[in-house]
């Protein structure tokens, strides 16, 4: 909790000192409400955090790590049974990753095992915030795992390493929610621009897993995006959506979708399997 708290004084301060954070400094704020309020955008938005309050990678959209290729049908892994391993410091989060990946798997031809040998692979780190890759970049590939980020904040990690961008950045997006450019913390306006991919003709979902919260990147506790219909569940981070489903089945050629999918209890507490045995998410 301690390095929380100093997170959020040095971004108070930072917002005291450029009129620019989480939330725009009111001229009669105490220093504990600041801490009150960054925190709770902290706890809200934990996919912001990477681009906020770290320096060691460059990221965009708050929790994309950056690459050369924005095509998700050019980025995919090779096979649908995906390696990963979990780094000592990230233990503690075992279920929560396990959990995670097995909600990917449920409904998909996705599949994940603990490494044995293979060369491409997903590692979970510890870091500030959620945050990943897009698609197989080769090798060791971290998926960024921090304090606050829950289970549904880590489905939307793997979603990126397997191929996929925010939901609210394609390019027919404003037929259906509109972004509120006056409340973007300034320098982040990059983060809502429109771009072109691959969206296997379904439709435009701002419940989608994928999509942005309301309040991302707010400068001054407003919305910065708002849909134009009723969506009680606007980037919600609970579920996959069943277009959300389509989409992976669509992208890995998934045949008919399975009807369990259930993971191993043992794993999901921190158990450990032999060398060499896949344990199959």
């Amino acid at each position: 909790m301690l390095h929380l708290v100093l997170a959020a004084l040095l971004l108070a301060q930072s917002a005291k000192d450029v009129a620019s954070g989480p939330l725009r400094e009111d001229s009669d704020a105490t220093t504990e409400d600041w801490i009150t309020r960054v925190l709770d955008y902290m706890e809200s938005n934990p996919e912001t955090l990477e681009e906020l309050m770290t320096e060691d990678y460059a990221v965009t959209e708050g929790d994309i790590m950056l690459s050369s290729d924005r095509n998700a049908v050019d980025s995919v892994w090779p096979s649908t049974e995906i390696p990963f391993t979990i780094s000592p410091e990230s233990e503690s989060r075992t279920w929560g990753i396990l959990s995670a990946m097995a909600m990917v798997a449920r409904h998909t031809c996705v599949s994940f095992h603990r490494r044995t040998s293979e060369t491409n692979y997903l590692t979970f780190v510890m870091s500030k915030g959620c945050a990943s890759f897009v698609g197989c970049i080769g090798g060791e590939q971290p998926v960024f795992v921090g304090p606050q980020c829950t289970r549904g904040n880590i489905v939307h990690e793997i979603l990126h390493a397997l191929g996929f961008y925010h939901e609210h950045t394609r390019s027919d997006r404003d037929q259906y929610v509109t972004v509120l450019h006056r409340n973007i913390m300034e320098g982040k306006e990059r983060n809502f621009q429109k771009a072109k991919g691959e969206t296997f003709g379904l439709e435009y979902n701002a419940a989608s897993i994928m999509h942005y919260g309301g309040e991302f990147f707010s400068d001054n506790g407003l919305p910065t995006i708002v849909s134009k219909e009723e969506v009680m569940n606007m980037g919600q981070r609970k579920k996959m959506t069943d277009s959300d489903v389509q989409r992976v089945r669509l992208l890995y050629s998934c045949d008919p979708p399975k009807k369990t999918g259930r993971y191993n209890a043992s794993a999901a507490t921190g158990g450990r399997h032999s060398t060499g045995e896949k344990q199959h998410l």
